[in-house]
């Protein structure tokens, strides 16, 4: 096996430890044989990729010391006991202890390939898990996942304008990611390392909103018992993205266009100027020239917003990027939840892509944490329920998942990915075969 998991075999008994270490290298398992916990206990720590099998009694620390020393300093790291007939109610607390499993001598080298296997498959997805764990929170939440002419486009666009300090209008439907448009905009530009601050125009009561969005001096009003900073002020240095700017009353607009033009704000009860060095994405549903028409929001700020627009279409007209994003949603959830993920089917598939999803990317991202919680889909779509799939099939599905995902991050580059994955360039040719994994740009590969 070239998955780079590793088995630690301990028994006394030299016999026996070598039939059993073999019939696990016959099996191709990574196998290494120890007399002695005390002998293993070096290899053994929190990271150990891969499992323990142990005989209960043993020459000095025993197979159940080994566990307790593992509950504490690798408590993810799969146990299992080895023991004779008359130490199975032993072998049932410790199962009850946190081991994985128990075998019974004399045992079949059938069973205890079958357990090694299943435990290693748990050991793997426990690791896959950390490892996308590390891996979102290195890259945060700006990755824009797709494959579709329209998301290559919005990369075109972020790549070309985001080092620029350009006005950017966002234009797209309830859910389709506006706001992750904007955050890669931000975090690949020269203002990465100052404050994204984020304003739901929408959400903002009228009455409160200039005081929100320009702060105000102690005693400005009934209430402001000390100064507060704007979120302007507060986004200076860095980028303020304004949502559903279209919801903006016209009375701040004329104000939010002179800190566009001249750089400067004032707070509420305050004439002293203070300097707003910022960069606007703002963003919009529907067509922002009818609210200009209809006299709610002003052509000059539009004009100042608009200096580069980014069209992001609905999820219904590029479902080429429904999987894609799907199986990304599954990963992320099952990282939020500590739960295996699952890997869909072809029948879910075209399940997912035949469904309109009118609340875009956001829909299909809740879609994903019901699946990997095991509800029902409320659309009707009870096949993608998996709880009825054999550990076979789940962790197949979350290895489709994770090498599609990281084939994607690569732009198509299979041996990156295979080194990023951790496996031969053949091995992962040979998963991406099996799985029907569309790779882009492969052939160049070869």
């Amino acid at each position: 096996m070239s998955t780079g998991l590793q088995v630690i075999f301990i028994e006394d008994d030299e016999l026996v430890r070598r039939a059993s270490v073999q019939s696990l290298q016959l099996a191709g398992f990574d196998v290494t044989g120890h007399g002695s916990v005390e002998s293993a206990a070096r290899a053994i720590d929190a990271s150990f990729p891969g499992v323990i099998v142990s005989d209960i009694r043993l020459p000095g620390a025993s197979g159940l010391d080994l566990l307790a020393q593992c509950r504490e300093r690798a408590p993810e790291v799969p146990v299992i006991l080895v023991t004779g007939h008359g130490d199975i109610s032993m072998a049932v607390q410790a199962m009850r202890d946190g081991a994985y499993d128990f075998i019974e001598k004399p045992f079949a080298s059938e069973r205890l390939i079958e357990a090694v296997r299943r435990a290693l498959e748990r050991r793997s997805l426990i690791l896959e898990n950390q490892a996308l764990r590390r891996e979102l929170a290195g890259a945060g939440q700006s990755r824009i996942i797709g494959r579709s002419p329209a998301i290559e486009q919005v990369r075109r666009l972020i790549a070309n304008v985001a080092p620029t300090d350009a006005s950017v209008l966002i234009n797209g439907d309830t859910g389709a990611g506006k706001e992750l448009i904007a955050r890669s905009l931000h975090e690949i530009s020269p203002r990465r390392d100052k404050p994204f601050i984020a304003v739901n125009c929408g959400a903002l009561p009228e009455q409160m909103f200039e005081s929100e969005m320009f702060g105000y001096e102690a005693g400005a009003f009934t209430g402001a018992q000390k100064r507060r900073v704007g979120k302007l002020e507060h986004a200076s240095g860095g980028t303020l993205f304004l949502d559903e700017i279209e919801s903006m009353p016209l009375s701040l607009q004329v104000k939010l266009l002179r800190v566009l033009q001249d750089g400067v704000l004032e707070r509420l009860g305050s004439n002293q100027p203070v300097r707003a060095n910022l960069r606007v994405v703002a963003a919009a549903k529907g067509d922002m020239n009818e609210h200009v028409a209809d006299g709610t929001f002003r052509r000059d700020l539009l004009y100042r917003l608009n200096v580069v627009t980014i069209t992001l279409p609905p999820l219904n007209e590029r479902r080429e990027d429904i999987v894609p994003l799907f199986e990304h949603f599954l990963l992320d959830a099952a990282v939020r939840y500590e739960r295996p993920a699952p890997l869909i089917t072809d029948r879910q598939r075209a399940e997912l892509m035949q469904r309109d999803w009118p609340g875009n990317v956001r829909e299909l991202r809740n879609a994903a944490d019901r699946m990997v919680l095991g509800i029902l889909d409320d659309g009707g779509a009870a096949s993608l329920d998996t709880s009825t799939q054999s550990l076979k099939e789940r962790t197949e599905q979350f290895e489709r998942a994770v090498i599609a995902q990281a084939l994607e991050q690569c732009g198509g580059a299979v041996a990156v990915a295979a080194d990023r994955l951790q496996l031969g360039k053949a091995t992962l040719y040979e998963k991406i075969k099996r799985y029907g994994i569309v790779v882009k740009g492969e052939s160049s590969e070869r």
